[in-house]
């Protein structure tokens, strides 16, 4: 039995479409007609498929009575078997968790990674009914969170890669980064903590706020003073000396900072005290990130040239503490808040 080329014919590895059905009840009611009798190898041969495709469409399509092949009829029972076989998104199986991850993003602007790994480490929502931060990021490139996008995910809009090239020493205010004990450098102990200023205008009436980050828990304090001068970070220190008290030189241990003049009498907090002071080389932000990093946090609530002193101490307070309270992939998923209220603990039950 001769048949024309036609481009409509069943694709050899896929299942039976619509067409393919209609074109072997084509073949078959052709065949009926000239008296011919059809093996089903014949029908695989002009089908471009195996004889065992063929027996079982057309057991799918047999009439319950005579047995006639139809083509609605195998689509019919096509369609019924195959109306749950397709894996559902996760998108819409991990619905809860996705519908928390968003209002956390929005409303406390958690990272999509820190939402993952805190409800991994709470144990909020079953493991088969979340997804992982890839998937998430995923979600947001192909826009399916009309309330996320990536603008509102602000280190993925502007994160950069520096070179890091040490710069000569153009002053020296006193002991260098490179005398530092092993145990700050490796993170391996508590109480070393690193050291700033964050300003908004460049203008001298305008205050300052002086920023510390404990390097082992991310701790991150943040002190309005009078201005970017070395008098107002002694008074910022002094307020930092009431605070901690008698155990001051405990929780900390080692201060950090950089080169700017403003820290130029830092040094003089080893005379009263039994904290080391060490300065990191110029123009090398890299050799404090924890306080670095911190400080981006907080350029989030008090942006770039926005005068400091139109922020009263409440509101440097509540941005220091939301970045206190945000879960962190570099320490487990815990907060900074949780691990140095430990260690304050252990340091005043002593």
């Amino acid at each position: 039995m001769d048949q024309s080329k036609d481009t409509t014919f069943h694709q050899k590895g896929k299942h039976f479409s619509k067409t393919d059905r209609r074109e072997l009840q084509g073949i078959l009611r052709t065949a009926k007609l000239l008296g011919q009798s059809l093996s089903l190898r014949k029908l695989a041969k002009l089908m471009h498929c195996a004889p065992n495709t063929i027996r079982n469409e057309l057991k799918r399509g047999a009439h319950p009575h005579t047995g006639h092949y139809g083509a609605a009829r195998a689509q019919q029972d096509y369609n019924c078997k195959h109306q749950n076989s397709c894996t559902k998104h996760k998108r819409f199986v991990a619905s809860p968790f996705v519908t928390w991850a968003i209002q956390k993003v929005k409303q406390f602007h958690w990272s999509l990674d820190a939402c993952v790994g805190y409800a991994r480490l709470h144990s909020l929502f079953p493991k088969e009914q979340m997804v992982c931060t890839k998937t998430l990021y995923n979600y947001v490139d192909a826009c399916l969170f009309q309330d996320v996008r990536n603008i509102d995910l602000p280190l993925k809009v502007r994160r950069r890669t520096h070179p890091t090239v040490v710069r000569q020493h153009l002053k020296k205010l006193g002991r260098s980064l490179e005398e530092r004990p092993t145990e700050v450098t490796q993170r391996a102990e508590f109480g070393h903590w690193e050291i700033d200023t964050v300003i908004g205008r460049k203008s001298k009436t305008d205050k300052a706020i002086l920023s510390l980050c404990e390097r082992q828990t991310r701790k991150y304090i943040g002190i309005q003073i009078a201005g970017r001068n070395t008098e107002a970070v002694k008074v910022g220190l002094l307020r930092l000396k009431k605070w901690a008290g008698s155990k001051f030189s405990e929780i900390f241990k080692t201060i950090t900072a950089d080169n700017g003049s403003e820290f130029a009498d830092l040094s003089s907090l080893e005379q009263d005290t039994k904290t080391t002071v060490y300065f990191a080389h110029p123009y090398s932000a890299w050799e404090r990130p924890s306080n670095e990093r911190a400080n981006g946090l907080l350029r989030r609530f008090i942006p770039k040239y926005r005068r400091i002193d139109g922020y009263d101490t409440d509101e440097i307070y509540f941005s220091c503490e939301w970045a206190n309270d945000l879960p962190r992939k570099i320490l487990g998923y815990h907060t900074p808040n949780e691990l140095f209220e430990k260690e304050l603990d252990r340091i005043y039950k002593v």
